[in-house]
């Protein structure tokens, strides 16, 4: 359920990172795959690093999937030019 959680919440993260990167931007719906794909890397991260997905705030996994979203719209945009 926390992964469920992790990515639907990655969703939101990755419009949020779309918004602050504006040139970066994918749209909405590519903006919610990178986010999907980046809030999966951030509880990977938060768990690799002790805090875990379960038990662990909202506000802890939107942050790590807005910086795994914005991270990822990087990288995409690196390649899209």
């Amino acid at each position: 359920m926390d992964w469920l959680v992790s990515l639907i919440l990655g969703a939101i993260g990755g419009n949020l990172a779309g918004f602050v990167l504006k040139g970066k931007s994918l749209g909405t719906l590519w903006n919610s795959v990178v986010g999907i794909l980046g809030g999966g890397i951030g509880a990977f991260i938060l768990g690799a690093l002790g805090v875990g997905t379960s038990g662990a705030s909202w506000l802890w996994m939107i942050i790590a999937a807005l910086i795994g979203g914005g991270v990822l719209l990087w990288i995409v945009s690196l390649f899209k030019k």
